[in-house]
């Protein structure tokens, strides 16, 4: 199970991962209202265009709409995309990972990258989520579907990103 608050190029990869029977995959994006995307899912084209959102960024909101869709929590794997700028309540946030991490969610914030693909993103609440358990980092499209099959089997994934020098 995935969860992709927000949306970009992983439009790409949550579709493939939509077509392999065991592994059932949410979009959902976000600015400071939540639309779920799912039902699109399958068409990356409309994943990416079907929506326009702009302004502001409630990362609270969306982690709280994902959260009421968990029904295993030992078999999510929550993927956050974001620059993380909060501009919702930012301890509300911290505590609904603590949440997602305490009971048994699989999280990683991966970073927005810029155009010259460098990550841009809050230091402090990237930090504040490693405390918790989820790992923040960049990722480039290449290594998505590496960092998703270490997620989903469960493996230490931000010693995966140590390892492939994205911490």
């Amino acid at each position: 199970w995935l969860c992709l608050p927000y949306f970009d190029s992983p439009s790409v990869f949550a579709a493939i991962l939509a077509s392999l029977p065991a592994v059932d995959v949410r979009v959902i994006a976000f600015d400071t209202a939540v639309v779920d995307l799912t039902d699109a899912v399958e068409d990356p084209v409309d994943v990416l265009f079907g929506v326009q959102l702009g302004g502001g960024t409630d990362i609270n909101a969306a982690v709280a709409y994902c959260q009421q869709l968990i029904e295993q929590p030992t078999e999510t794997v929550f993927v956050l995309i974001s620059d993380l700028l909060e501009g919702g309540v930012r301890t509300e946030m911290l505590r609904r990972f603590g949440q997602l991490v305490t009971s048994g969610v699989t999280a990683v914030a991966l970073l927005a990258l810029s155009d010259t693909g460098k990550p841009t993103y809050d230091t402090d609440n990237a930090a504040a989520l490693a405390a918790l358990g989820v790992p923040a980092f960049a990722c480039t499209p290449d290594l998505f579907p590496e960092l998703m099959a270490a997620a989903i089997n469960r493996q230490d994934v931000a010693r995966w990103a140590g390892d492939h020098g994205l911490v």
